[in-house]
Order: structure tokens, then C-alpha cells, then sequence
């Protein structure tokens, strides 16, 4: 279940923990059709509905997947712990690293964190 949710005057779509796993583009459309049609400028997303090979850079699924939220224009976020994942992977730290510089795709810790980075310059 997703809701839209007004966090620091910034519209943003929180996806639920159970749901369609995003496992590539077509799952990334339909979120941000959703979000799109709900008005929300942000796709929040938990770690748990990925597919795992979003966390494996050499699949190349997190980059077809966020490649589509870029070229909508729509900020995603990947909500959770992923030091499983950025543990096995160096590529994966300095990707979520870069990310985390940008101002189009976040990988945040939990809604607070997701709070400190919409507030400001931040969105």
C-alpha cells in the first residue's frame, strides 16, 4: 500500500514494505505512474521490495531502474539498511556514496534521515 505524504511541504509517495517487488523497468513505471498521477515529486521505496539483483551493480537492474525515475524527473529513494549489500560490494558503497551527493536518487537509513534531507537545500 503506498500513501502520499507531505514531509517539509515536499510530496512524496511512500510505498509500503509489502507490495510488487521492483525487480525492473516496468515496476519502476508503475511506480512512478502512481506517483506521478498522486502528485508526488518522491518515490520512497523499502529495501525489502527490491530484488536482489537491484543490489548487484554488474545486473545493471538498479541503473535501468533509476535511469527511469531520472528521465521523469521523479526522486527516488531507497528506504533501509543495505550494510549487507554495500559490505560485499565497493562498487555498490561508491555508487550509493555518489547517489547520496546527488539530488535525484538516496539511499537513507530511515524517514528520519529521509526528513533531514528534504528539508532545504536538500530537496
Amino acid at each position: 500500500m503506498s500513501t502520499l505524504q507531505t514531509i517539509n511541504d515536499v510530496p512524496v509517495l511512500m510505498c509500503g514494505a509489502e507490495g510488487e517487488v521492483i525487480a525492473g523497468e516496468r515496476e519502476a513505471l508503475d511506480c512512478i505512474g502512481d506517483a506521478s498521477y498522486q502528485g508526488a515529486e518522491w518515490v520512497v521505496i523499502p529495501v525489502e521490495r527490491f530484488d536482489e539483483a537491484f543490489f548487484r551493480l554488474s545486473t545493471r537492474v538498479a541503473g535501468e531502474i533509476i535511469q527511469k525515475f531520472v528521465q521523469y524527473r521523479m526522486g527516488i529513494v531507497v528506504l533501509g539498511d543495505i550494510s549487507r549489500h554495500t559490505a560485499d560490494s565497493a562498487a555498490l558503497r561508491d555508487f550509493v556514496r555518489e547517489c547520496n551527493r546527488g539530488r535525484q536518487t538516496w539511499f537513507l537509513a530511515d524517514a528520519e534521515e529521509l526528513r533531514g534531507r528534504l528539508t532545504g537545500a536538500g530537496a
